[in-house]
């Protein structure tokens, strides 16, 4: 019989949790592999904007929250690149988002289990004698299967464009995720529109509007949202991202989580206090005066059709409160439309043991666990849990008390230690 080499965990992905996954399983004995479809780790290259950071303090790193000795930390990566001393005089929690990315490839060069340009394209069960995943991984000149005992999916989200759209796909029309590699194009246009009213529109719309008197563009923006609104950011309703609320949202039943996460978008879909004011601001110098308003700004507005015409793209815009159309001409239009997590194809292979809930979704344990019908190899997730673990399962300063919980379990015993109470307010009986 031929002699396998099963790994203890295979990750599918490698983002900043499967990274920091990577990253904490250096100091245990078990032995893992990550697999990366992208030649290199690059975290929303299309946002990574000059002037912009993370919406977490940089404690949100690989390993910090359950390992602050660890030598990944953000303050060893300053340490390491002779940063600490200009750190320490930039006097900030948010780090530049660039910087992040930065850190994350740091990280990444010094792990030995990550392999990029590998995408994995099928998982299948294996259950004779012994349970494993055999995993088929292609790589950049061949086919390879590699086995595992447990995987752990952190293949992250993508782009929301809407479907009625998606074949107009172009320089001129595009999401948000791409804005900076097409931003030079951009900015050549008459007239941009936006649309969206999350963090990245409102960063979009702050950087055209910072290039807007040179170049002498039209520049509108668009959400069918109720307004403009800033993120929730007050310090009892971050506690919202910790993992005492992660603990009580599970424990709700399906129906009301629904109901819960259909009332909590501002906890993590607005817009920062700073960023909106930038944009006030900037506003209120530009049209010192009696200067023209350099924008259209607009809420309560869905976008509810588009026509590619010889001079430009058609909008057809609905004010829904209103009940008024009206259609305007955009030269380029970028759909700040958001992210969401699907099933990915090389499931295709496991459906047959995977548990759905009513909702076709993912079961999933409360220790990140995708329900199956076997025993002795584990399907493990990274921010594909929102509908089971609530608002957290994004958020980056959950990340590495995620990956601890997944690998105290893989390794039988207590590897990090993880804390029961965490905050000061409790959300339940």
């Amino acid at each position: 019989m031929e002699q396998r080499n099963i790994l203890d965990i295979i990750g599918v992905g490698v983002g900043p949790f499967n990274l920091g996954l990577a990253a904490l399983l250096e100091k245990t004995e078990c032995t893992y592999m990550c697999f990366e479809q992208k030649p290199q780790f690059n975290w929303h290259p299309g946002m990574l904007l000059e002037g912009t950071t993370l919406q977490v303090p940089f404690m949100a790193d690989m390993v910090t929250m359950v390992d602050p000795t660890s030598p990944y930390s953000f303050l060893n990566y300053l340490h390491e690149n002779k940063r600490l001393y200009q750190f320490y005089f930039f006097e900030k929690f948010q780090i530049p988002r660039n910087e992040y990315n930065h850190y994350c490839q740091w990280v990444a060069n010094r792990l030995r289990g990550l392999k990029f340009s590998s995408e994995v394209t099928n998982i299948t069960l294996h259950t004779e004698e012994d349970t494993y995943y055999e995993v088929t991984v292609q790589h950049e000149e061949s086919v390879k299967t590699h086995y595992s005992r447990h995987i752990v999916m952190g293949i992250g989200t993508k782009p929301i464009f809407p479907k009625d759209f998606q074949s107009m796909y172009s320089d001129q029309l595009y999401h948000s995720a791409h804005y900076k590699m097409k931003r030079e194009q951009t900015l050549k246009a008459k007239s941009i529109t936006v649309v969206g009213s999350g963090q990245s529109a409102a960063e979009i719309v702050y950087d055209l509007l910072q290039q807007q008197q040179d170049q002498k563009y039209e520049l509108s923006w668009y959400t069918r949202s109720k307004g403009f609104y800033p993120m929730e950011y007050s310090k009892l309703g971050l506690e919202h991202f910790s993992p005492d609320y992660t603990r009580y949202f599970y424990h709700l039943e399906p129906e009301k989580k629904q109901q819960v996460l259909q009332n909590q978008a501002l906890l993590y879909k607005g817009i920062s206090v700073q960023t909106i004011n930038d944009i006030y601001e900037l506003l209120y110098e530009r049209t010192i005066g009696g200067e023209k308003t350099p924008i259209k700004i607009q809420a309560l507005t869905e976008l509810s059709n588009i026509e590619r015409k010889e001079d430009g793209q058609r909008l057809t815009l609905y004010q829904y409160e209103q009940g008024v159309y009206q259609q305007t001409i955009s030269d380029v239009v970028i759909l700040a439309t958001g992210y969401q997590s699907s099933l990915p194809s090389f499931l295709e292979g496991m459906k047959q043991y995977v548990k759905f809930d009513d909702q076709g979704q993912l079961e999933i344990d409360e220790q990140y666990k995708v329900k199956t019908t076997v025993d002795g190899a584990s399907l493990f997730i990274q921010n594909g849990e929102l509908h089971t673990h609530g608002v957290g399962a994004p958020d980056l300063g959950l990340g590495a008390y995620r990956n601890a919980a997944i690998i105290n379990q893989i390794a039988g015993k207590e590897v990090y230690k993880l804390y029961k109470r965490n905050i000061f307010q409790q959300f339940g009986f």
